[in-house]
């Protein structure tokens, strides 16, 4: 009996051993566990700290600009004079002379060109032949005319001597019908005599067409035709001179986008340059704009005329000018870059804002925070405001280092400065246009 008991003292010591090896094996696992825990979310912390940090920001500005903005319309075109004249000859024949060459100034009824007139002098003389023998038969149609006419009144009285007896009935019919022949006659040669004058006056013509004068007063562009050359005027007449008139009053023809087309109006001003005087521009003015429309490549555009004063001779037809029209203009307006009225500052990328979570402790860091109110200020303490809490357009200024937008009322641009109205801006404000990210 002791020894049944001996071994029961010993099973129960044993298994209250066993039993608190293994409470504090579990109490060391938990240990382990909750160290390991902590281990991990202090490597996060850490590591988040390096690795997500935000890269610091920097922002490039500009400033707010006082002044004027002009809107222009570019379109090409080319010089041509005022008024240009193709002179040519109605007339087929070898040309005999030349009295005009490129750029001599001619005056208006001076001779330029001799045609061989041989065959249209000897039309001429035809023609007055013509004529002198039209008069003759109308010379001889008089005198017909008045023996006719005395014949008549000699029957007339003598029958009326002899009581109607003589002479006979028929006679007296027959000197009837032979003066009216005879009225007829005179009238056909003087007819005759208005259509030989007429001819005459056509050759006439004709030859003096022989000597061709200039139209103008103005200047040679072109010579077409040499002496000894034949021309022929069978369907239209061949050129044989281009004549520019005063060459100091010019049109530009510029083709106009249809897109801008609609802001183009007559009395509008304008400055061009051209390939030969890059350094200098001139000035023009818009006389008109025509409705026809041209299309060339599927692209639609319509001509304007510009005036162009060209007292010093420097610009010559055909030069090609490029023009940009003033279409609109505004005077001393705050003007600010378009790149400012298109930033909009970043938002981070990841992470609890500039300033937010500091102080707190790692448990605080670890656990989520509160919802945020979706109308909250995203300013202070909480970083700088993401996007204005307004519609109307706005530019950004610093402020203790944070971008904050400023609203504006919008003008005229002309591609790269908008005009605009703000009573927080003033000429020389730095506005922000973009950012540079630095490493943090």
């Amino acid at each position: 009996m002791v020894m049944l008991d001996r071994k029961e003292d010993l099973s129960v010591q044993e298994t209250m051993q066993q039993t608190a090896t293994l409470g504090r094996r579990k109490r060391l696992k938990r240990w382990i566990v909750v160290g390991v825990l902590l281990l991990g979310a202090a490597m996060v912390i850490v590591f988040g700290k390096f690795r997500g940090a935000p890269d610091a920001v920097a922002f490039q500005t500009r400033p707010v600009q006082r002044g004027d903005l002009v809107i222009t319309v570019t379109a090409t075109g080319n010089l041509e004079a005022t008024n240009e004249v193709e002179v040519g000859s109605e007339l087929s024949g070898i040309i005999k002379s030349m009295t005009a060459d490129y750029n001599d100034t001619v005056k208006a009824g001076q001779p330029l060109a001799y045609l061989d007139d041989a065959k249209y002098t000897a039309a001429v003389m035809k023609s007055k032949a013509e004529v002198a023998s039209a008069q003759a038969a109308h010379k001889e149609a008089q005198a017909t005319l008045k023996a006719d006419l005395k014949k008549l009144q000699r029957y007339r009285k003598t029958r009326e001597l002899t009581a109607g007896k003589l002479p006979s009935l028929e006679d007296l019919e027959t000197a009837e019908a032979d003066f009216e022949r005879a009225e007829a006659a005179l009238d056909s040669a003087a007819a005759a005599i208005a259509v030989a004058k007429a001819s005459l006056k056509s050759d006439e013509t004709d030859l003096a067409k022989t000597v061709i004068y200039s139209p103008i007063n103005g200047v040679v562009l072109s010579r077409d035709v040499e002496p000894g050359q034949t021309v022929a005027a069978s369907l239209e007449a061949p050129v044989l001179y281009t004549l520019a008139e005063d060459l100091r009053h010019m049109e530009l023809q510029v083709d106009v986008d249809e897109a801008d087309v609609g802001q183009v109006r007559e009395g509008q001003t304008a400055h061009f340059s051209v390939d030969a005087y890059p350094e200098r521009t001139f000035a023009a003015r818009i006389t008109q704009v025509r409705y026809g429309a041209e299309e060339n490549d599927g692209v639609v555009t319509y001509t304007c005329m510009l005036s162009v004063d060209n007292a010093d001779l420097l610009l010559l037809p055909g030069m090609t000018a490029t023009a940009n029209i003033v279409v609109e203009k505004v005077e001393n307006r705050l003007l600010v870059p378009n790149t400012a009225l298109r930033f909009t500052p970043p938002r981070p990328s990841g992470g609890p804002p500039p300033g937010k979570g500091r102080g707190r402790g790692l448990l605080a860091s670890l656990m989520p925070g509160p919802p945020r109110h979706p109308g909250a200020r995203k300013s202070g303490a909480d970083g700088p405001p993401m996007a204005p809490d307004f519609d109307r357009p706005a530019v950004w200024v610093l402020r203790d280092g944070h971008p904050m937008p400023v609203p504006v009322e919008k003008g005229l641009s002309d591609g790269v400065l908008t005009a605009v109205t703000s009573d927080e801006l003033q000429a020389g404000t730095p506005l922000i246009v973009s950012t540079v990210t630095t490493d943090g």
